[in-house]
């Protein structure tokens, strides 16, 4: 008796071929390994599809765009930095006082939005931090609001907390304000006690 076909669960991605996981792979840490190298300004899909050893139209049909290349490199930081907020050692990670683990988690987002602020910016709108990234952070902030006791809209004060730590009014700050970095995370902290009343 042959076997019954199986259809694919609804709202579930299908199954990717080993041979098309192998490819996405390869071209992921050709393209990380280029922007550490060159910079992501000087990162093309030629040059990506030239250091995986695949042919342009390959790393078009996976990523569509430039900006969908660099936003799965992001995702891929992301990924990392997201594992260490939620198994990494504290304070960001758990075990340590709410307070501390607050802190922790804006330093540590200040730091890493910096660092990737090239790679933020040409993700464009379908960067993962648009998205994935932001629900993420907004539900880590949330529970440690929840956690330190604080009264009021949750989702309204984690917003609160997160919208300094974005790009747009990083740049602002740092190029129009001249602010230092010392100076941003001083106020975000200072932001951060007048929410939680500590």
């Amino acid at each position: 008796m042959p076997e019954p076909l199986l259809l694919p669960v609804a709202d579930q991605p299908p199954v990717e071929r080993a041979d098309a996981a192998r490819n996405r792979e390869a071209l992921l840490c050709a393209a990380r390994r280029l922007v550490e190298e060159r910079g992501v300004g000087c990162v093309t899909m030629e040059a990506v599809a030239a250091a995986a050893g695949v042919g342009k139209g390959t790393v078009f049909r996976r990523f569509e765009s430039r900006e969908g290349l660099m936003a799965a490199v992001l995702d891929f930081s992301e990924s990392a930095w997201q594992a260490s907020v939620i198994s990494g050692p504290p304070p960001l990670g758990p075990g340590a006082d709410p307070w501390e683990r607050l802190i922790a988690f804006g330093r540590s987002r200040l730091e890493t939005t910096l660092v990737h602020a090239d790679l933020i910016r040409a993700a464009g709108a379908t960067g993962s931090r648009a998205v994935g990234a932001y629900s993420f952070t907004a539900m880590h902030v949330q529970h440690l609001l929840g956690q330190l006791g604080v009264d009021g809209d949750l989702p309204v004060l984690a917003t609160a907390l997160l919208a300094p730590l974005e790009i747009p009014i990083l740049e602002q700050q740092m190029s129009l304000g001249g602010f230092p970095v010392e100076r941003l995370m001083a106020g975000w902290e200072d932001l951060a006690r007048r929410i939680t009343g500590r």
